[in-house]
């Protein structure tokens, strides 16, 4: 990857990071990709705290952002300090030795696509309000299909590792209107979709097309 590419990506990773910041009571953030098996790449963390708690979670195998993943549910942690953590205790014992005393993570989802996390601290206990829940839901939307467009369909030159992604075969037009349908987005949010899944899964977008066309895939939001 170019030095170019390499530093527009560490902006646009610092920009989300930050539209968290400014937007919501936190006191920092950390963003992650998956690259399709649960594997989490670290992309950004707002300061060394941010990082700290990522990497722990990642060395520990446990924690609040595989939670979240799991469950593609927000995991809200209001008062880290007064309640128990039986589903990472491992974690738990780390994260009472930092100053963190309030932790939110939100999976970042597109459809059937599971596209990261970004996690949420602050070092004063409380709840975040409705309105603070809705800006945090509509930022991880955002910055979920940011990271589709950069990261799962990067602009590479390499063809031999890029799947098949031309849009004439009748087939992906037939899938992208059912999945235009699903998502209620555009035509070309539908097409990316297709082409977003089978970069992340080795897939031709005929492969993946097929798929949705069976009905064994599917991109209906998370209710």
């Amino acid at each position: 990857m170019s030095e170019e590419k390499l530093s527009g990506l560490d902006e646009l990773y610092s920009v989300l990071c930050g539209s968290f910041i400014n937007a919501l009571p936190v006191s920092g953030a950390a963003l992650s990709a998956f690259s399709g098996s649960l594997q989490e790449t670290p992309l950004r963390a707002s300061d060394e705290l941010a990082a700290r708690l990522d990497e722990l979670q990642f060395d520990l195998g446990e924690g609040p952002r595989r939670e979240a993943a799991r469950t593609r549910v927000p995991v809200l942690i209001p008062y880290v300090r007064s309640v128990t953590h039986e589903k990472w205790p491992v974690f738990a014992n780390a994260l009472l030795a930092t100053e963190v005393q309030a932790l939110f993570v939100f999976p970042l989802i597109v459809g059937a696509m599971d596209i990261g996390v970004v996690e949420l601290y602050r070092t004063t206990p409380g709840e975040l309000s409705a309105s603070d829940l809705l800006m945090a839901r509509a930022l991880a939307d955002g910055a979920a299909w940011s990271l589709l467009r950069q990261i799962l369909v990067p602009d590479s030159g390499d063809e031999s590792q890029q799947p098949d992604l031309s849009p004439s075969r009748r087939e992906i037009h037939q899938a992208t209107g059912m999945v235009l349908a699903q998502t209620g987005g555009s035509a070309a949010d539908a097409l990316l979709l297709l082409r977003g899944h089978a970069f992340a899964n080795g897939q031709t977008v005929r492969q993946t097309s097929t798929e949705v066309l069976e009905r064994r895939l599917d991109f209906t939001p998370p209710a």
